[in-house]
C-alpha cells in the first residue's frame, strides 16, 4: 500500500536531486512505497549534504567517522542545513514514524519520533533525549525494523534491546533490528557481548568465535543459583536457540532443565550447567570443534588400513558419495568397488549422500530433482544400499531464504514424487545449512537432515537454531590414522537418528534392467498384440485395449525399472505379471472394485454387513497388477519380516487395514507396480495356507526357465488352472525379457 509521506520523501529526492544521475543518485519511481532502493537514496543524499563525494549505497565506517567528527550528534541546533533535516525527516517515514512535514524543520514532531525510535531501539537511556547520535542514524537509514513483525517474539525483541542499550556505547557494536526475530545481526551482537564481557577492548573485539572468545567462555560456567549479566546472555542464547522462553538474569531451576533438554538433543553430556560446550553450540553452528564424532565423511575410498583407523578413532558411521560426475577430480569421491564390503568387514555402517555440482541456485529446479532421483536410486541400487537407506541429497550452498523458497523447496518436492514414483526404494534426506534443512523437513520432502554446521558463516546457519529431525552435524575436518591408514574427513556428530547401513548387496555379476528406450515401443507393441491374438486373448472383451495396458505399463517403466534392480530380478517378471493382469481386467472386476468401495464408504447399513455374500465386498483384486487388500498386507509383512522393507506389519484380517491398503494398490499405480517383487518373493518364499509351497530361490538375474515359470504360476494361485494359465503367459515373459537384453546390453 501507498504511503503518501514516502511519497513525498520519494518526491523531494527527485526534486532536490534533480542531476542525481550526475551526482551518484538514483532517481527514484515515486510509488509510496518503502524498500532498499529508497533508504539507498537517502544514504548518498545524507553523504552528499556531508561532502563525502565517493558515494555508496553503504552506510559505512566513512559515512559513520563524518557524522562523528563533523557534528557529534544531531539536534535543532547542529542540524547543518534544512535538506539534511528533510533528509532526515524522509527517513523518520520510510521507518514507519512520523518526520514532520519534510519542511527542514527539527520540530517537535521530529524529536517525538526520535525518543520513540531510541525506545524502541533499546537505546533511550544510553542516549537520553531527543537528539539522533550517528549510531542511531545507522540505524535509521536500512531496513531494519524496531518493533515486532510478522508474529516476532516479545521475548526475542527484549533480548535484542537489551543487547543494544548494554552495548551501543562500545565502538565496533551497532543496532541490530528489534523485531522479535532472531537473524545473523542478532547472533553476531551476541559474540561480541560475551567478548565485551571478557574483558576485551575495543578494536580486539570482533564478533568471530577465536580461540580468545573461546578461553573466556571456558572461565564463565555458570548454574542454578548464578545470577548477573553471564546468566542473562547464556538465558538469551537459549532463548534464541528456541530452547527457553523466558529472559531473565537469574539461573533457575527450570532453566537448568531445558539446559539438560538441549544438551541431550545435541548430543552433549548432559548436566544442566552453561559450561563451555553449550555455550559454544549455543553461539556458533559448529559448537566446540574439538567434540569426537562417531560419524564422518569424506571423499576417499575407505580402505582396509583406513577403516582400521576410523574404528580406533571411535568412527561408527561414514558418508560416501553414490557418484562423481568427474572422474578427474576427486576420482575417488565416488563408492568405489569392494569398498562396501571393507566398510561391513570392519564394523562400519555407511550412509549415502547424492551430489554433482549443487552450488548455486540455478541447479536447482524440479526437473534436476526427478532426474537426481533416478540417478541416485540407479547408483544405490548399483552400489548395494538396501531398500531403505536414507541417501542425502545436497545443497552444498549458501542458500538464502529466498532461494529455498524460490528453487530448492520445488526441487525436493520433485524429490520425493519422483521417489515415490518409483515406489519409494529409498528414503530422502537433505544435506545443507541449518534453514535448508528445516524447511525442506518441515514439508516433508525429506525426513531427516545432515547439517553442514561447519560452514557457520552461512546465511543459513548463522542465526538459525538446530533443526529438530538431524541425524548428523558436519563440524570440522581432520585428519586421522597415519601411514596407509591415513586419511582426511569431515567430523560429523550423530544423533542415532539415521543408523545407516552395515549390509549391502553384493554388485551383481550380471547386467541389471535399465529404463526402456522408446525405440523399441512399435516393434515391442506389435509383437505383444500379435502374441495376445494368437492365443485368443485381444483385449477387445476387456476394459482396457492391449495398447492402452501396455502404455501403462511403460508409463511407470521408472518405477519398474527401480524395484527390479532393487531385488535383483529381471524387470520381465514385474512386466508380464502386471500387463497380463491389467490386460484382463473386466466389467466384473469393476463391479467389484465399486462393491468394496461401497462397502468401506459406509453406502452398505451395518444390518446389512452380515448377509451372505456381503463380506466378500470387504476386498477385491484391483489396480493394474490385480492385487487384493489381503495380498499387499501378506507380501509386504513378509517383506519386513524378512529385512528387505522397512514399516510396521499389518493385520491381514483387519477391515481397517485391508481397506487402507487397497485404496493403495487401487489408486497408486506406483504403489501397486512396485508390490509385484514382493509377491513374487513372497511366493518364492512359500506362502502359507491351505495350499503351502516350498520355497524355492527368490527371483534372481540368473533365474533358469523352470524358476521364472513357477514364481509366475504362484502369483496366480494353485492347481491346473493356474498352471495352464501360466503357459499362455510364458511367450509373454521371453518378449519383454527380448527387449530389456537388448537395451541393456546395447
Amino acid at each position: 500500500m501507498a504511503d503518501e509521506m514516502v511519497l513525498r520523501a520519494q518526491r523531494f529526492i527527485n526534486l532536490t536531486y534533480q542531476d542525481g544521475a550526475l551526482l551518484g543518485i538514483p532517481k527514484l519511481e515515486e510509488n509510496g512505497r518503502t524498500g532498499w532502493v529508497v533508504m539507498y537514496a537517502l544514504t548518498r543524499a545524507l553523504q552528499y549534504e556531508m561532502g563525502i563525494t565517493a558515494l555508496s549505497n553503504s552506510f559505512g565506517p566513512t559515512t559513520l567517522s563524518t557524522l562523528q567528527t563533523k557534528y557529534g550528534q544531531i539536534d535543532e541546533t547542529t542540524v547543518p542545513s534544512a535538506n539534511f533535516c528533510r533528509i532526515i525527516q524522509s527517513a523518520l517515514y520510510c521507518k514507519g514514524y512520523d518526520g514532520g512535514e519534510i519542511d527542514g524543520q527539527y520540530n517537535s514532531r521530529v524529536k517525538d519520533a526520535v525518543a520513540r525510535l531510541k525506545d524502541h531501539m533499546g537505546v533511550a537511556f544510553a542516549f537520553p533525549g531527543t537528539s539522533l547520535q550517528p549510531k542511531v542514524i545507522k540505524g535509521l537509514f536500512n531496513m531494519d525494523a524496531y518493533v515486532g513483525v510478522n508474529g516476532g517474539s516479545d521475548t526475542i525483541r527484549a533480548i535484542q534491546r537489551w543487547l543494544n542499550g548494554q552495548y551501543v556505547q562500545r565502538k565496533d557494536f551497532f543496532i541490530i533490528p528489534c523485531d522479535g526475530h532472531h537473524s545473523r545481526d542478532v547472533a553476531k551482537s551476541m559474540l561480541f557481548a560475551i567478548q565485551f564481557e571478557t574483558g576485551m577492548a575495543d578494536g580486539v573485539a570482533n564478533g568471530a568465535f577465536g580461540p580468545g572468545t573461546q578461553a573466556g567462555l571456558k572461565q564463565h560456567t555458570v548454574s542454578v543459583g548464578s545470577s548477573g549479566v553471564w546468566v542473562q546472555l547464556f538465558c538469551a542464547a537459549m532463548v534464541l536457540n528456541r530452547r527457553y522462553l523466558f529472559f531473565e538474569s537469574t539461573f533457575t531451576d527450570s532453566l537448568a532443565f531445558s539446559v539438560r533438554a538441549f544438551q541431550e538433543f545435541m548430543e552433549l553430556e548432559i548436566t544442566g550447567l552453561a559450561d563451555y560446550r553449550t555455550w559454544a553450540s549455543l553461539l556458533v553452528s559448529y559448537g566446540d570443534q574439538t567434540r569426537p564424532g562417531t560419524a564422518c565423511d569424506g571423499v576417499t575410498k575407505i580402505t582396509p588400513a583406513r577403516a582400521q583407523a576410523l574404528r580406533d578413532a571411535g568412527y561408527i558411521y561414514v558418508g560416501r558419495y553414490l557418484y562423481n560426475a568427474s572422474t578427474t577430480s576427486l576420482p575417488e569421491k565416488e563408492i568405489q568397488p569392494g569398498e562396501l564390503d571393507t566398510i561391513k568387514a570392519y564394523g562400519l555402517r555407511c550412509f549415502p549422500i547424492y551430489q554433482t555440482w549443487a552450488r548455486s541456485v540455478d541447479y536447482y529446479s524440479p526437473a534436476q530433482g526427478a532426474s537426481d532421483v533416478r540417478t541416485a536410486v540407479y547408483k544405490a541400487q548399483e552400489h548395494g544400499f538396501r531398500n531403505g537407506a536414507r541417501i542425502y541429497f545436497a545443497v552444498d550452498y549458501d542458500a538464502v531464504d529466498e532461494e529455498v523458497t524460490s528453487n530448492v523447496l520445488p526441487y525436493f518436492q520433485s524429490v520425493r514424487a519422483e521417489m515415490t514414483r518409483l515406489g519409494s526404494p529409498y528414503r530422502i534426506g537433505v544435506y545443507g545449512p541449518r534453514n535448508v534443512c528445516s524447511r525442506v523437513v518441515g514439508k516433508d520432502y525429506a525426513d531427516s537432515c545432515f547439517v553442514s554446521d561447519m560452514s557457520s558463516g552461512f546465511s543459513g546457519n548463522l542465526g538459525y537454531p538446530m533443526p529438530d529431525k538431524w541425524a548428523f552435524d558436519q563440524i570440522v575436518t581432520k585428519k586421522i590414522g597415519s601411514g596407509d591408514g591415513l586419511i582426511e574427513i569431515d567430523n560429523n556428530i550423530a544423533s542415532g537418528w539415521d543408523n545407516a547401513q552395515g549390509d549391502f548387496l553384493p554388485r551383481p555379476t550380471e547386467k541389471q534392467d535399465i529404463g526402456f528406450s522408446l525405440t523399441y515401443w512399435d516393434s515391442l507393441l506389435a509383437e505383444v498384440t500379435a502374441y495376445m491374438a494368437s492365443i485368443g486373448r485381444p483385449g477387445g472383451e476387456r476394459m482396457y485395449t492391449l495398447q492402452q495396458c501396455l502404455e501403462a505399463i511403460i508409463s511407470h517403466d521408472t518405477t519398474v525399472s527401480s524395484s527390479a534392480r532393487a531385488f535383483r530380478m529381471r524387470k520381465a517378471l514385474i512386466q508380464t505379471t502386471a500387463f497380463w493382469e491389467f490386460a484382463h481386467y473386466s466389467q466384473k472386476d469393476l463391479i467389484e472394485d465399486a462393491g468394496v468401495w461401497y462397502y468401506h464408504e459406509g453406502f452398505i447399513p451395518d444390518w446389512a454387513k452380515d448377509l451372505p455374500g456381503i463380506n466378500k465386498l470387504v476386498d477385491s483384486s484391483t489396480g493394474m497388477a490385480k492385487i487384493s487388500g489381503r495380498t499387499c498386507i501378506l507380501s509386504r509383512n513378509n517383506a519386513i519380516g524378512t529385512g528387505i522393507l522397512e514399516g510396521d506389519l499389518m493385520d491381514s484380517t483387519s477391515d481397517t487395514d485391508r481397506w487402507t491398503m487397497w485404496k493403495k494398490v487401487n489408486q497408486d499405480n506406483p504403489f501397486n507396480l512396485s508390490t509385484v517383487p514382493y509377491l513374487h518373493i513372497w511366493g518364492a518364499d512359500g506362502k502359507p495356507g491351505d495350499h503351502p509351497e516350498t520355497p524355492i530361490r527368490r527371483p534372481a538375474l540368473d533365474y533358469d526357465e523352470t524358476e521364472i515359470f513357477e514364481v509366475l504360476r504362484r502369483y496366480q494361485g494353485f492347481g491346473d488352472e493356474a498352471v495352464a494359465d501360466n503357459q499362455l503367459r510364458m511367450p509373454l515373459y521371453a518378449i519383454f525379457e527380448k527387449y530389456n537384453r537388448i537395451i541393456r546390453e546395447s
